[in-house]
Protein backbone atom coordinates (compact mmCIF):
# COMPACT_ATOMS: atom_id res chain seq x y z
CA UNK A 1 0.00 0.00 0.00
CA UNK A 2 1.06 3.74 -0.64
CA UNK A 3 0.42 6.60 0.58
CA UNK A 4 1.22 10.22 -1.63
CA UNK A 5 3.18 12.42 0.59
CA UNK A 6 3.62 16.15 0.03
CA UNK A 7 6.50 17.83 0.70
CA UNK A 8 7.89 21.52 -0.08
CA UNK A 9 10.03 21.94 -3.19
CA UNK A 10 13.31 22.06 -1.19
CA UNK A 11 12.57 18.68 1.16
CA UNK A 12 12.22 17.15 -2.67
CA UNK A 13 15.11 18.50 -3.95
CA UNK A 14 17.61 17.00 -1.11
CA UNK A 15 15.63 13.96 -1.43
CA UNK A 16 16.50 13.82 -5.46
CA UNK A 17 19.85 14.92 -4.21
CA UNK A 18 20.48 12.20 -2.04
CA UNK A 19 18.85 9.43 -4.17
CA UNK A 20 21.56 10.85 -7.06
CA UNK A 21 24.88 10.61 -4.47
CA UNK A 22 23.74 6.76 -3.41
CA UNK A 23 23.30 6.14 -7.01
CA UNK A 24 27.35 7.78 -7.34
CA UNK A 25 28.51 6.38 -4.71
CA UNK A 26 27.36 2.98 -4.52
CA UNK A 27 26.02 1.94 -7.88
CA UNK A 28 22.72 1.21 -7.12
CA UNK A 29 19.96 3.02 -7.82
CA UNK A 30 17.20 3.59 -5.08
CA UNK A 31 14.30 4.78 -5.70
CA UNK A 32 12.52 7.90 -3.75
CA UNK A 33 10.36 5.49 -1.61
CA UNK A 34 13.12 2.95 -0.75
CA UNK A 35 15.08 6.17 0.40
CA UNK A 36 12.40 7.31 2.45
CA UNK A 37 11.24 3.85 4.01
CA UNK A 38 15.15 3.98 4.78
CA UNK A 39 15.21 7.57 6.53
CA UNK A 40 11.96 6.87 8.31
CA UNK A 41 13.78 3.21 9.15
CA UNK A 42 16.45 5.53 10.61
CA UNK A 43 14.88 7.55 12.69
CA UNK A 44 12.86 5.62 14.26
CA UNK A 45 15.65 3.51 15.67
CA UNK A 46 16.97 6.82 16.91
CA UNK A 47 13.42 8.54 17.94
CA UNK A 48 14.77 10.58 20.90
CA UNK A 49 17.01 12.61 18.51
CA UNK A 50 13.91 12.92 15.98
CA UNK A 51 11.70 14.08 19.04
CA UNK A 52 14.41 16.21 20.50
CA UNK A 53 14.77 17.98 17.01
CA UNK A 54 11.48 19.47 17.67
CA UNK A 55 12.02 21.05 21.29
CA UNK A 56 12.17 24.88 21.13
CA UNK A 57 15.62 24.40 23.35
CA UNK A 58 18.37 21.86 22.87
CA UNK A 59 21.54 20.72 24.67
CA UNK A 60 24.13 20.62 24.75
CA UNK A 61 23.93 24.60 24.00
CA UNK A 62 25.14 25.88 20.55
CA UNK A 63 28.50 27.91 20.37
CA UNK A 64 26.67 31.23 20.11
CA UNK A 65 24.87 30.52 23.82
CA UNK A 66 27.87 29.03 25.22
CA UNK A 67 29.92 32.19 24.41
CA UNK A 68 27.06 34.48 25.64
CA UNK A 69 27.18 32.24 28.99
CA UNK A 70 31.09 33.26 28.88
CA UNK A 71 30.75 36.15 28.25
CA UNK A 72 28.49 36.90 31.29
CA UNK A 73 31.26 35.67 33.65
CA UNK A 74 32.79 37.29 36.33
CA UNK A 75 35.59 36.63 39.21
CA UNK A 76 34.55 37.25 42.60
CA UNK A 77 38.02 36.30 43.88
CA UNK A 78 36.25 33.96 46.36
CA UNK A 79 36.61 30.66 46.01
CA UNK A 80 34.31 28.10 46.33
CA UNK A 81 33.80 24.30 47.05
CA UNK A 82 31.19 22.03 47.38
CA UNK A 83 30.07 22.74 50.60
CA UNK A 84 29.50 26.32 49.82
CA UNK A 85 27.15 24.92 46.88
CA UNK A 86 25.26 22.61 48.92
CA UNK A 87 24.75 25.45 52.09
CA UNK A 88 23.41 27.98 49.44
CA UNK A 89 21.20 25.10 47.28
CA UNK A 90 19.88 23.14 50.47
CA UNK A 91 20.42 25.57 53.61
Amino acid sequence: MTTAVKVDEDAKSRLEELQAEIRLETGTRVTQQELLSRIIDDAYTSREAVIDSFRDTTVPLSAEEKEAMAEGRFSSGVETDEDDIDGILYG
